[in-house]
């Protein structure tokens, strides 16, 4: 152990003449452990949101759809098949998956619930997207077999209905003049609940395709759109179709970020955001340091002088205030570890017992995309949190250390 390091030690653990000093240094010690503590928590959150958005939204959503705008209002792709497979020869797209969407009425007795219904192939949805794992696996192969109506937990819910009841669709009618007649009523067997603890939850129904082109009266190549997985998501706006140039419809490429792009975008500016502000609330916390060691040099130089009559150079004394704030940081820094870590480890049951106390929810899974707080510690924002406590307690402890450095003995020890 070096002899600056030992020297600062001693004067950690030893007794001050002045009481402020230890005072001081403790509440720098306790400010710089809950800024720590703090960021690293905010941190956690912010990776717990980005992975349950890969795992929820970006494996649910399709990472683009093809679609069509015509003239009669009906926006369906014609060819359907034809098109499905000049999409899937493209070398970037991975799986395809022909879907036709409507807006319809799930009613169940007295209680309506509007939903977006999405006529899907099973097998070929399985290949798209993970949308088949918040499924109870019973329930999804049922679909695969029997057909029947996919709704969501938060539509299930608000309904009162459970796998095996039986709902009505009801489909709007406009008449020619623009207005609406009698909707068109159909019953329906609920044969599966789709659980994404979300936004989705509240207005996702599914079909088999088939199913859905039968009630809209739709041929069997006519489709609202092509949903497809790519290798790529983070590149899809750079996916392009040369080959479509001519096709005889107009065809439009609506990608995952632009629905839900924002969302990584605010994640990453909150995390920016937050990491500054924690920062500089550790920088406050540290510049104490700069309070403690100019009260602790005062308090030491006695010591100081009779170590520069036995030798000690500027360089000596200086690593000794040095090694001294450095230690505070740490401390500091590593009971705000300690806590920030356990905290971040149980966030999302301590979230869960705030909101069983309060008797409301933080997060209603109507407005936002999960209804519970996430967490996720990434080691390397411990590590990258610890290096900037470490640049901070040793840029306040520079002043003092010089200032430590240029006591003159002779002085000191006359009492002068």
């Amino acid at each position: 152990m070096s002899t600056p390091f030992f020297i600062s030690w001693r004067y950690q653990r030893g007794k001050q003449k002045n009481r402020l000093v230890s005072l001081i240094s403790l509440f720098s010690s306790i400010g710089i452990a809950l800024g720590v503590a703090v960021l690293i928590i905010g941190l956690s959150a912010m990776n717990g949101f980005e992975r349950e958005l890969n795992q929820r939204v970006l494996s649910v959503v399709p990472h683009a759809e093809l679609k069509t705008v015509t003239n009669d209002g009906t926006n369906l792709l014609k060819n359907g098949f034809t098109l499905e497979k000049i999409v899937k020869d493209n070398p970037n797209v991975t799986a395809t998956s022909p879907f036709v969407s409507f807006t319809g009425l799930i009613e169940n007795g007295s209680q309506l619930k509007i939903a977006q219904v999405r006529g899907v192939d099973p097998v070929k949805q399985d290949q798209v997207s993970a949308l088949g794992q918040f499924i109870p696996n019973e329930q999804w192969q049922q679909f695969h077999q029997q057909g029947g109506l996919v709704i969501g937990a938060g539509i299930a819910r608000d309904l009162g209905v459970e796998v095996g009841d039986e709902v009505t669709l009801l489909l709007p009618q406009p008449t020619e003049d623009g207005k609406l007649s009698q909707p068109l009523r159909f019953s329906l067997d609920v044969t599966g609940i789709l659980r994404l603890d979300g936004q989705l939850d509240h207005s996702y129904a599914l079909l088999p395709l088939s199913k859905a082109q039968e009630l809209l009266e739709l041929e069997t190549d006519q489709f609202s759109g092509i949903e497809m997985a790519v290798k790529h998501p983070f590149e899809v706006r750079n996916l392009t179709f040369p080959e479509l140039t001519n096709y005889p419809q107009p065809l439009y490429l609506h990608t995952w970020i632009d629905k839900f792009g924002y969302m990584y975008n605010d994640i990453q500016l909150i995390r920016t955001v937050m990491y500054i502000a924690m920062v500089l609330v550790i920088g406050v916390a540290c510049f104490n340091i700069i309070s403690t060691l100019v009260m602790a040099v005062k308090d030491k130089q006695g010591d100081i002088a009779i170590q520069r009559t036995l030798g000690a150079n500027n360089r000596f004394i200086q690593q000794i205030f040095l090694w001294y704030g450095l230690i505070s940081g740490m401390k500091g820094a590593l009971f705000g570890v300690m806590l920030g870590v356990s905290v971040a480890l149980n966030l999302t049951a301590i979230i869960k017992g705030i909101e069983s106390l309060i008797g409301s929810k933080l997060l209603s899974d109507g407005i936002y995309f999960i209804d519970f707080l996430p967490s996720e510690i990434h080691w390397l924002d411990i590590v990258w949190v610890l290096l900037a406590t470490i640049i901070l307690s040793l840029l306040a402890s520079l002043y003092p250390a010089i200032r430590a450095s240029k006591l003159e003995p002779a002085k000191v020890l006359s009492g002068h």
